[in-house]
């Protein structure tokens, strides 16, 4: 594998990479900074509907040009192009890209089905370019202190994991909440992120059954055609017989900003990362022994752009298509089970 982040690859193997931007808002210029700040790249293209939105994304890249649409972008011969854009368009401009011979970054969901998803992965494979998503939580130092504690065995056997999303906010813009749109609510935007670390954490294991209630409003979601979750609920059943148990919300009277955790037990002990004074930034982890417990890692960490930079170092090292892209796909079938599609 090579190396990237902080173990940047030999200067010899790197090649400078032209990137196209397609959506700026706050997470695409964010992304944006945390690739230019690996020294890789040049931002050749941005595109954007929102006039606004390009200027200040402008002030990162002046020297990009302002582009109309994804096939001006692509005209612009680029190694790659970061895609965040409403979930609805990910999976065929994704494609798109792919079949361009353009290798891709892309906000989570890759895709609002598993059908959309695979689709993507297929044409990565096809084209054999680097594909990944934005599931930024796997790259905090604490899950990857986490997941190295799991898969060591140390604890034993996971028995157990309760994974926890609440934002007391929500989106603000409206196409979070039209399901045409965004293919569904809290659990297309932060359950997959509880669904991908629960997976990643214990080696992508098969699920043998997953349980969901969905509410809207106070109410079932069934009771509420046309809308989206507000507050999910689901336990996956894994193979082997361990339980996993998954909670997301938007807008619940939570008392603080957010609750963001992630905790594993095994018969030796347990693993657990959790959010500092409802941050939706500061995370701390820590293992427990009995009553006793030991910290992994403490804030601050500049974890957000940190699966972007990864991207784009493996690219600009040469790295084509990465079978572990297979991986969300399974991701995506648990959501359609959660969605009981």
């Amino acid at each position: 594998m090579t190396q990237a982040l902080d173990g940047t690859p030999p200067m010899a193997s790197i090649k400078r990479l032209r990137l196209g931007f397609l959506g700026v808002g706050w997470i695409g210029r964010h992304r944006m900074q945390a690739i230019l700040r690996t020294g890789l790249v040049e931002v050749a293209a941005i595109a954007d509907p929102s006039p606004e939105m390009a200027v200040e994304a402008k002030r990162l890249a002046p020297d990009a040009g302002l582009m109309r649409s994804l096939d001006e972008l692509l005209d612009e011969k680029l190694d790659g192009v970061v895609i965040a854009t409403p979930s609805a368009l990910h999976a065929e401009q994704c494609i798109h890209a792919l079949e361009r011979g353009v290798a891709v970054f892309c906000q989570k969901p890759l895709g609002r089905t598993a059908s959309e998803v695979q689709a993507v992965v297929d044409a990565a494979r096809t084209a054999d370019q680097l594909l990944t998503t934005d599931f930024s939580y796997r790259f905090t130092d604490g899950m990857r202190r986490i997941r190295h504690i799991i898969r060591s065995g140390e604890l034993g056997p996971i028995y157990a994991a309760d994974l926890v999303f609440h934002n007391a906010y929500g989106p603000d813009k409206s196409w979070f909440y039209d399901p045409a749109l965004s293919g569904g609510g809290c659990v297309m935007d932060l359950g997959v992120h509880l669904v991908d670390l629960a997976l990643w954490c214990l080696g992508f294991p098969r699920v043998s059954s997953v349980t969901s209630w969905l509410f809207a409003g106070g109410e079932p979601l069934r009771q509420r055609p046309g809308q989206v979750e507000d507050y999910a609920i689901a336990t996956m059943e894994l193979d082997t017989g361990e339980a996993v148990q998954l909670a997301c919300s938007w807008r619940l009277h939570a008392g603080c900003d957010a609750i963001i955790s992630a905790t594993f037990y095994g018969p030796n002990g347990g693993v657990s990362l959790r959010n500092v004074n409802g941050s939706f930034y500061d995370f701390i982890a820590e293992r427990y022994r009995g009553t006793s417990r030991e910290t992994l890692a403490t804030p601050p960490d500049d974890w957000g752009g940190r699966a972007a930079a990864d991207w784009a170092a493996r690219l600009a090292a040469g790295e084509g298509f990465d079978p572990e892209a297979e991986r969300f796909v399974d991701v995506a079938r648990i959501i359609d089970r959660i969605y009981k599609q």
